[in-house]
């Protein structure tokens, strides 16, 4: 059922000259859902995030927010607010009044706009920060900052592009667990362009995965991971293999393929070993149809190690290996 927070995209159209984009792309975002917009560079994701906002012109195709086309109005008019990958916060002014700055360009009164301010500032834990310059802060602090700068506008809906691009994985990690706590307490929706697959999955009430501008498979994190649609989101989602059998594609879980040394199963060899902390993750090579990963938990894996050109067996369960549509 629609809400009147829902954002729909109908066979949105981006081309710049004879390169296409974005190719008829239609999707339903439902009201108040953390949206993560997922894909390899070049896949159409950025650009179909601009063109929600306003900061790319639409070729063909429709942008409705609340049920009213969007696609054509100003950005400051159409219930979005973005924060950009870079932050763009003016280096001349104050913390606080970086974040009044749209009120201001309103004709909104500095006392009013200060207090509106002051309370997005509270919201993202700086208001002990307003008075300070945007040099003065760091990346993190910076982020919040832009992160209170487009919630002042009060929008339907909050576009992020990449926003944890830039931090450092630690930071990457804690500000992963506060956009996701924002966005429950402010109750909009959020749709967050990221390649990060772990961002995605860790972020996300619906991952929607682009390719070659379209959206190749949509739908909650833990269904796209586990039942992917096309080898491509196989590969990109979970890193899964990919085998043939009788005749057909499936997708299969790298820390569902199990090894041993000898026993029935798929003959192989040893190509990598990548130590990865809980797991241990091992490269082969004899498969029909292409290379294996196994992730092997690490104690299970150095109880019986495995080198460079070692033969072994790879098992799996059938109840494992899901069907590939294309």
């Amino acid at each position: 059922m629609r809400t009147p927070l829902d954002l729909e995209l109908v066979a949105l159209t981006k081309r710049y000259g004879t390169t296409v984009a974005v190719d008829r792309v239609s999707h339903l975002f439902p009201g108040g859902r953390y949206v993560c917009l997922l894909g390899p560079s070049g896949c159409g994701k950025s650009s179909t995030l601009r063109m929600i906002a306003g900061h790319e012109s639409v070729t063909d195709g429709a942008i409705l927010l609340a049920g009213k086309d969007i696609s054509r109005l100003p950005p400051a008019q159409r219930g979005t607010a973005m924060m950009f990958q870079n932050y763009a916060l003016f280096p001349h002014l104050s913390v606080i009044d970086n974040v009044a700055f749209s009120l201001k360009m309103k004709g909104v009164d500095k006392p009013t706009r200060h207090k509106a301010a002051a309370e997005m500032l509270d919201l993202v834990d700086m208001g002990s920060m307003a008075a300070r310059m945007p040099a003065q802060l760091s990346g993190g602090q910076q982020q919040r900052i832009a992160l209170a700068r487009a919630l002042i506008t009060k929008p339907q809906v909050l576009l992020l592009d990449e926003p944890l691009s830039a931090l450092d994985p630690f930071l990457r990690i804690r500000m992963r667990a506060e956009l996701k706590k924002l966005q429950r307490e402010l109750g909009i929706t959020f749709v967050h362009v990221t390649h990060g697959q772990d961002e995605a999955l860790a972020l996300a009430d619906e991952v929607v995965v682009m390719n070659n501008a379209v959206i190749e498979q949509a739908g909650p994190a833990r269904d796209v991971y586990n039942m992917p649609n096309t080898e491509f989101v196989a590969r990109f989602m979970g890193g899964h293999n990919v085998l043939t059998v009788g005749g057909m594609k499936h997708a299969l879980r790298a820390d569902r393929t199990r090894l041993v040394q000898s026993g029935e199963g798929l003959p192989v060899s040893v190509a990598s070993v990548e130590y990865q902390g809980a797991h241990v993750a091992v490269g082969l090579v004899g498969a029909p149809g292409g290379d294996l990963t196994a992730l092997v938990p690490e104690a299970e894996f150095y109880a019986s190690p495995l080198t460079l050109g070692d033969s072994a067996v790879a098992q799996w369960s059938p109840a494992d290996l899901h069907p590939l549509t294309q």
